[in-house]
């Protein structure tokens, strides 16, 4: 007998339904993602550019912030959510202590349902069983090694040797460059608007804002191996110059519009009382009226294109 639809999904939270679509590359569309969201009843769609071996997806991590108690987040499929099974658990965890309900439509998954909740405690067992038996795996390989009166590890590191380090420092720009150019289509051309005229600072926060964990010495260092690699042009590393505050606050407000003109004048008005910065007159709540006069002032500047 064919089940009842509507007995499963009345049992559903009330929030909004919110639908999460992610490709690999710029060149993948989204659109089918999409209708499957829209026909399960999702209103508001998150898209995302970003690849699946990768933890850094600044739309995912602002959905999962700024989503209320009662809503559900709802993907297609959960690898367009998550890289692994810790990552999945990792975010579902970050959505139940806001309250909020995460929806698989082609996996077992929902946590508005018992059935999906045992579901969930399955993948949670196979996570820990498998952490488990790596563990165990590293124990049984380190006593078997002494055993046999070897240490573990490389020998040449541990003695020191010129040539092991020499590798082994190698080694690791070569898997940091590569974390860099795997991610940098995310932040670099926010550095790219905003370097000289803003500080380490200020850019590092504005990324913040987008999710995405930047210190102003981290990303500074990533910039400066970017331009050695001849990538990015060397005036980015330029002193910022000493600017008026309004100045700066418009240059910042250009860098927030640029690096998402979908944003409203209200939510650039909120990122700014979110970065504690003052206004023009030296208060803490911005009007969507000051955000536009700095807009303008950008624009008139050449800082933004004209429309």
């Amino acid at each position: 007998m064919a089940k009842t639809p509507h007995n499963h999904s009345s049992r559903r939270p009330q929030g909004r339904q919110l639908g999460y679509a992610r490709v690999s590359t710029d060149e993948q569309a989204t659109e089918a993602q999409e209708m499957e969201l829209r026909s399960a009843g999702c209103e508001t769609i998150v898209r995302e550019h970003g690849s699946g071996a990768s933890r850094a997806r600044p739309a995912l991590a602002k959905i999962v912030r700024e989503i209320d108690a009662g809503d559900t987040l709802v993907v297609v499929r959960l690898d367009r959510l998550a890289r692994s099974v810790s990552h999945l658990l990792d975010v579902i965890e970050d959505l139940t202590a806001k309250g909020a309900h995460f929806r698989s439509l082609s996996d077992p998954i929902d946590t508005t349902t018992p059935q999906g909740m045992f579901s969930l405690q399955v993948l949670g067992a196979v996570a820990q069983l498998e952490r488990a038996l790596n563990s165990e795996r590293t124990k049984a390989g380190i006593k078997a090694a002494r055993a046999k009166g070897r240490m573990p590890g490389n020998p040449g590191i541990r003695e020191r040797r010129p040539d092991a380090l020499a590798k082994m420092t190698a080694a690791q720009k070569a898997a940091y460059g590569a974390r860099l150019q795997s991610s940098a289509n995310q932040w670099l051309p926010i550095v790219r608007r905003m370097r000289p005229d803003h500080t380490w600072d200020d850019i590092s926060r504005v990324l913040r804002q987008r999710g995405l964990d930047w210190t102003p010495e981290r990303l500074r260092r990533a910039v400066k191996w970017i331009v050695s690699e001849g990538m990015a042009d060397k005036s980015l590393l330029r002193k910022s110059p000493p600017r008026p505050a309004e100045d700066r606050l418009m240059t910042l407000v250009a860098g927030i519009h640029s690096s998402n003109p979908e944003l409203t004048l209200r939510e650039i008005a909120n990122q700014l009382e979110r970065l504690h910065e003052r206004t023009p007159r030296g208060g803490t709540k911005w009007a969507p009226s000051s955000v536009k006069n700095l807009i303008d002032r950008a624009k008139r500047s050449g800082l933004l294109e004209a429309a």
